[in-house]
């Protein structure tokens, strides 16, 4: 560990973004990469408005969709970035992950910050300089064998599968002993944290932006929602069966490399609508009726988002979402990871009937004060050697 021995605690807040900056002038961010921004990359901005001083580290960068708050900044990149294709094809890469990080020269810097879902907190961390995890997941590669369920694989790649995943778990749990505090997106992923490192960490759940979809209107009409990218391990497949089956309309909104394979499952029931800009998502979550969320996620924003505007939530009572949604009064959680499981969800949703302001006051417990507040307070209980 990077503290050497030396005592971390939890303190009464005292703290102050001014504070910080004054405590810790040297902050380094470690982050997957940068290429496409999701959940995770919110995350890693919001630590950045409370460490504005801070300098990235990334495996991988693409500037092109990035906002000036990372842009503007000092970014550092692994000699990764230099691979021909590497901002399109990068998880290809994973392989090369880990000496990538421990490639990186952090010495000097005060406090070393990982946000990690793969091998961002393998960075090398200097002695006496705390390094904190903010772990979305253990690496997903590595400990999840579903994730690979629904892939289109060929046979000696599925067959050579175990031997690479085993490898990976190997470097992963090693790694784990670097960062000296966890943090966990979800009780779910505290707990996959727990057995897959044997380390424990406090839950500090992600800042969803709920602001604007709290004025939301709700224009309900009869269609169900799945909302996001059409990968294997979201189960959008579920959704398509489960209301083709009870014959109920369904709004499909995202695309993804899964797409091809979902719309076959579809016949007069399902409409795909694609990716829509960010300005009109409240709209389609005014507009439904429900949102259908059938995949195992570590956290999931969507259903939080989805209830900032009123719209109840039916889903996998499993991972992240067991921290947000709650049952019979936000959502219906169902049990079983199948169509005939989402079946019994929507029917049990049918027979109830949601308060809208309970939905939204639901919804403020994931509001960005509310991260920046339990992550600044974490910060600041800090104890340092140097």
């Amino acid at each position: 560990m990077s503290l050497s021995g030396c005592a971390m605690s939890q303190v009464a807040r005292s703290g102050s973004p001014e504070g910080l900056r004054s405590r810790f002038p040297r902050v380094a961010v470690a982050h997957e990469w940068l290429t496409i921004p999701g959940g995770s990359e919110k995350v890693v901005r919001a630590i950045l408005e409370l460490l504005p001083q801070a300098e990235l580290f990334t495996s991988i960068y693409d500037p092109s969709p990035w906002p000036p708050a990372i842009t503007a900044r000092l970014v550092h990149t692994s000699f990764l970035n230099r691979v021909p294709g590497a901002k399109v094809h990068y998880a290809r890469l994973l392989p090369m992950m880990d000496m990538a990080f421990r490639s990186f020269d952090l010495s000097g810097f005060d406090l070393v910050i990982s946000s990690n879902h793969a091998s961002a907190k393998n960075v090398r961390t200097p002695a006496g300089t705390p390094h904190v995890c903010y772990c979305h997941t253990p690496m997903r590669y590595a400990w999840d064998p579903s994730l690979l369920r629904d892939e289109e694989m060929g046979p000696v790649a599925r067959r050579l599968a175990p031997l690479g995943t085993a490898w990976l778990r190997h470097v992963d749990r090693k790694r784990a002993g670097g960062p000296d505090v966890f943090v966990a997106n979800s009780s779910f992923v505290a707990s996959r944290i727990k057995e897959a490192y044997g380390r424990d960490s406090t839950v500090i759940h992600p800042p969803v932006e709920i602001e604007q979809l709290l004025h939301t209107e709700r224009d309900e009409r009869d269609a169900y929602l799945v909302f996001g990218r059409v990968v294997p391990y979201k189960r959008v497949g579920v959704a398509v069966e489960a209301c083709e089956r009870l014959g109920r309309r369904l709004l499909v909104v995202g695309d993804g490399r899964d797409l091809e394979r979902v719309r076959r499952l579809a016949s007069r029931h399902t409409e795909f609508l694609g990716h829509i800009p960010d300005a009109d998502v409240h709209r389609v979550f005014a507009q439904a009726r429900a949102l259908l969320f059938p995949g195992l996620e570590d956290f999931g924003m969507v259903p939080v988002e989805a209830q900032a505007t009123g719209l109840p939530v039916v889903a996998l009572g499993a991972g992240g979402v067991c921290d947000s949604v709650i049952d019979g009064e936000t959502g219906v959680l169902y049990d079983a990871d199948s169509v005939e499981g989402m079946c019994e969800g929507i029917e049990r949703f049918e027979s109830l009937r949601f308060d809208e302001q309970t939905l939204r006051s639901n919804a403020l417990r994931f509001a960005p004060e509310r991260f920046a507040s339990a992550f600044e307070d974490l910060l600041t209980g800090l104890k340092t050697c140097r």
